[in-house]
């Protein structure tokens, strides 16, 4: 089992969620967050003044898949969520040692 972590454009979520379904995950994660990497925030104007953004807003998903789901997962994302400019995000794949379902007491594989 593996736990998929992307970072994207906020704009970007309703495609990257319609293309999980498509594949057949049925549940995510998704969280408001903000930060910076090679994009390195942008100047604003406001009232006339400058300011510089430092944290940008983005969209952390988190998806728990099996591994057979995963190169699925990792491509869907990678295609719905590319714009082809900077800031476009990264994805993170991780093991999960462990899932239990609360409600069933299922785990492994089945409580996904």
């Amino acid at each position: 089992m593996k736990l998929v972590t992307a970072i994207l454009k906020p704009f970007k979520m309703d495609d990257v969620r319609e293309g999980l379904s498509d594949i057949g995950v049925t549940g995510v994660t998704v969280t408001e967050v903000k930060g910076f990497g090679r994009q390195k925030g942008h100047t604003e104007l406001y009232r006339g003044a400058e300011y510089v953004v430092d944290f940008l807003p983005k969209i952390k998903l988190e998806v728990a898949c099996s591994d057979d789901l995963l190169d699925q997962v990792v491509e869907v994302i990678t295609k719905t969520a590319n714009t082809g400019k900077i800031g476009d995000g990264k994805i993170f794949v991780s093991n999960l040692e462990q899932v239990v379902r609360i409600r069933t007491g299922e785990t492994g594989a089945e409580a996904l």
